[in-house]
């Protein structure tokens, strides 16, 4: 005869199992069989330029904000989880007075420029969609400036926005550009500027872009789903503690 401790073991697990039905998570997730906590050797690497700025997502998600909205121009690099396939979505500014396109106190056509690379071989190129949502100014007339704006789709960033009917953004070479030392200090190996066809009077660009698979080949953990697992280990207290403080 099982005892009252196993007993109420067993209703628990029953219980749980039943709760995880109901979620759609297998019997051998739900045991965390196969699933484990990710570790930071999971994740790839996000290095941008932006001229001037952006906000990046992936799979619907705010990942990255360029913390300088004008200059110094700088990198932002930051640690990503992915999950295949991976949407990308790019918010890309260039700095301008949203009532003349100009800047530097409406005395300067500025013009943009965007390049981005991930750990696992992404690269911004010319595949890449884009479209303009502010232009200006118009006509790159300076005299009487104006813009002419289109707001941004609600939905822009997420993974089954429609972007068949934008054009394939443009490639621009570095000395088109011209980007500021931190993008030479940075790797972009094997990645190219783009933006729309208009790289002055365009300030306002979203870009686009869906990767099935890693380019680089590596499969990957699909660790989207943790919240509804009991991932296997490792265990607690395993990392090295910084004197005086807690591990980061």
């Amino acid at each position: 005869m099982e005892s009252q401790e196993a007993s109420v073991t067993n209703r628990v697990f029953v219980l749980a199992l039943g709760w995880a039905a109901c979620i759609g998570v297998s019997l051998a997730q739900a045991q965390g069989g196969g699933i484990r906590k990710p570790q930071m050797a999971d994740t790839i690497r996000a290095t941008v330029y932006a001229d001037n700025s952006f906000e990046l997502y992936v799979n619907g998600e705010l990942v990255a904000v360029d913390s300088i909205r004008f200059i110094p121009h700088n990198v932002i690099s930051v640690d990503l989880l992915p999950r295949y396939p991976m949407t990308i979505a790019v918010l890309a500014r260039d700095n301008a007075d949203p009532r003349t396109g100009m800047e530097y106190a409406n005395t300067n056509i500025g013009d943009g420029g965007f390049i981005l690379k991930f750990g696992d071989g992404t690269v911004t190129n010319g595949s890449w969609k884009a479209k303009c949502f502010s232009h200006g100014p118009v006509g790159g007339d300076t005299q009487n400036p104006r813009v002419e704006t289109t707001p941004l789709p609600a939905d822009w960033f997420v993974i089954g926005f429609d972007d068949s009917g934008w054009k394939n953004a443009r490639e621009y070479s570095e000395k088109e550009i011209d980007p500021k030392q931190p993008y030479y200090d940075a790797d972009f190996a094997g990645a190219t500027f783009i933006w729309t066809d208009d790289v002055r009077l365009d300030n306002t660009v979203v870009f686009r872009h869906v990767v099935p698979r890693p380019p680089d080949g590596r499969e990957r953990p699909d660790f989207s789903n943790l919240n509804n697992v009991v991932p296997q280990g490792p265990p607690k207290g395993g990392g090295r503690r910084p004197p005086g403080g807690r591990p980061r």
